[in-house]
């Protein structure tokens, strides 16, 4: 990772983790569903609506940190992202992204289209590592 996501200490900040999901999850879309502007142009906006993150170790400046992306749940208009961040195989981090779909225009909650039903269930997991 950069110094610039490292706080005085040279830890990495709780942010930078978030930042990190939104990387790994926008290559899931891009390499399984072809990505965001695919969902756009479907008229379908997925929007953030809940994220969870938990430390179960700290990651310093220079570690190099692999951010793993897998589809939890489908259900309605909703689906989820897991991720785990690791170092050397240990976990740094895990958590997960609660999203929506919503109509475009409207945004009002629309259910997950079936092409990206079935793109999202039928996709393996994936791994990116961070930048040093």
């Amino acid at each position: 990772m950069r110094f610039a996501e490292t706080d005085a200490q040279g830890i990495v900040h709780n942010a930078a983790f978030v930042v990190w999901f939104e990387v790994g999850r926008v290559e899931f879309m891009r390499a399984h569903t072809g990505g965001y502007p695919r969902v756009r142009e479907e008229g379908v906006e997925a929007l953030v609506l809940e994220t969870h993150v938990r430390h179960h170790r700290p990651a310093y400046f220079d570690d190099l940190l692999h951010v793993h992306v897998r589809v939890g749940e489908i259900r309605g208009a909703r689906f989820r992202f897991d991720y785990r961040v690791e170092r050397n195989g240990e976990i740094v981090v895990d958590g997960w992204t609660q999203h929506a779909c919503v109509d475009a225009e409207t945004l009002r909650p629309t259910r997950v289209p079936e092409w990206l039903r079935d793109a999202l269930s039928s996709a393996p997991s994936s791994s990116a590592s961070s930048s040093r």
